[in-house]
């Protein structure tokens, strides 16, 4: 945002020690978010012209609501269009009634009718918190009995509260993941780049799901002709069911996808209604178009016919995490040599998330994920090392990283290095 010439300044609810150091943005952390009025005020005081509405949990709560309300642009769905994300099941059932293609599912707030259709369906299964999990509510069990525990886990023994008490339980599909991003102003929508996400938190895509540990753009796995497909068949089809339900979406649709590997066809496994993180990063250090601009015509519905400008070559982000994370992790750990790491090479940067400054000034974890370290490059080899390079740089004993980023996409010689 501070990049596009169109805006005079940025201010960052709650903002982190990152942000405020990089002086590209003021912090506001004693801004309660949750808080609509809060928010108005603050805008009506400064003369704010656009709100982009980030995290998922005010958008479910519905402060685009109330900005709009007032007659603050803001870019970011409806409480009811949020639900697209806040519900798998609503998601599930926009995807049957407007014929978008999905996973087999069936929804269960009983535990034992939900195991009864696990054993007719058999492992592999996927099961999924129907609410706002963190990213950190979908199971996918390889046998019954672990398909057994995740319901208990959820229906009887509650361990997401609300938004664990109705379970999806899906088909297991076969094939490459990927992220497709449009923006999309309530009747009309313009594909952003693809990605690709790491989910799981350790080396070959092993161990437990998490937020994400590392991505890169473009996304190989979807070529222009999957890209087209994606937006016919999923995002317009979306768009159009969402405006006929009357619950128009304005914002960014992030769609995960599965390309199925026995029909090579996309099919959507979630909604996101906000840019992913950590695809996020990859995308906005090659945006070349002003961002403001875009994301204000969105809010105005006037993006019919607006493109945007990309940087040529490949850009990766590996995320820099407390060591236990997705478990429960030390917080206060102290980081070092984060300049150094982003002079190491040409065209890098790294992203803030939990981090915060001790008493003597240095930067310290106070989240799960903490680092984005963001390169560009000609091609994804030249990203990829880049972000590597910056990497080894930093000097965080208390933290750990994922060493194969990239891995579907570049030939695995490419790996030597760091095994």
């Amino acid at each position: 945002m501070q990049r596009s010439p169109s805006c005079d300044a940025v201010f960052c609810a709650p903002g982190n020690a990152g942000i405020s150091s990089s002086g590209n943005a003021t912090c506001i952390p004693e801004l309660d978010i949750s808080d609509s009025s809060a928010v108005i005020s603050f805008c009506r005081k400064w003369g704010v012209g656009l709100v982009v509405v980030g995290p998922e949990a005010p958008l479910v709560s519905g402060l685009a609501n109330d900005l709009v309300k007032v007659g603050i642009p803001t870019f970011g769905p409806s409480a009811e269009a949020a639900a697209l994300e806040g519900s798998k099941n609503f998601m599930k059932s926009i995807c049957d009634k407007y014929g978008i293609p999905t996973a087999k599912y069936q929804t269960f707030s009983d535990a034992s009718a939900a195991k009864q259709y696990i054993k007719e369906q058999g492992a592999p299964i996927v099961i999924k918190a129907d609410g706002l999990a963190a990213g950190k509510g979908v199971i996918v069990a390889m046998t019954l009995e672990e398909a057994y525990e995740a319901v208990d886990s959820m229906l009887v023994e509650g361990i997401f509260g609300s938004a664990g008490c109705r379970v999806i339980v899906e088909e297991f599909l076969e094939g490459e993941e990927a992220s497709f991003f449009a923006l999309v102003d309530g009747e009309n929508a313009i594909p952003l780049e693809s990605a690709q996400d790491h989910k799981r938190v350790g080396d070959g895509d092993t161990g437990p799901n998490t937020g994400g540990m590392g991505a890169y753009s473009p996304a190989p796995v979807l070529t222009e002709e999957l890209q087209s497909l994606v937006m016919e068949s999923i995002i317009l089809p979306t768009v159009k069911g969402m405006s006929a339900e009357g619950c128009k979406f304005v914002g960014v649709l992030y769609a995960g996808l599965m390309i199925e590997k026995k029909s090579g066809l996309p099919k959507l496994i979630e909604y996101n209604v906000r840019f992913g993180d950590p695809e996020c990063q990859v995308l906005m250090i090659r945006l070349e178009s002003d961002l403001a601009k875009v994301l204000l015509a969105a809010c105005r519905g006037e993006l019919k016919g607006v493109s945007l400008n990309w940087s040529p070559g490949s850009a990766m982000v590996v995320v820099m995490a407390s060591q236990g994370y997705p478990g429960s992790y030390e917080k206060g750990t102290v980081i070092q040599s984060l300049e150094e790491a982003e002079n190491v090479a040409p065209c890098v940067k790294i992203f803030h998330a939990g981090t915060a400054l001790d008493l003597d000034g240095n930067f310290v974890a106070t989240g799960g994920r903490v680092l984005g370290v963001t390169a560009k490059g000609r091609d994804l080899k030249e990203a990829r090392d880049r972000a590597y390079d910056a990497v080894e740089e930093i000097k965080w004993p208390g933290g750990f990283y994922r060493r194969d980023i990239g891995w579907r996409a570049l030939p695995q010689n490419e790996f030597a290095r760091n095994a």
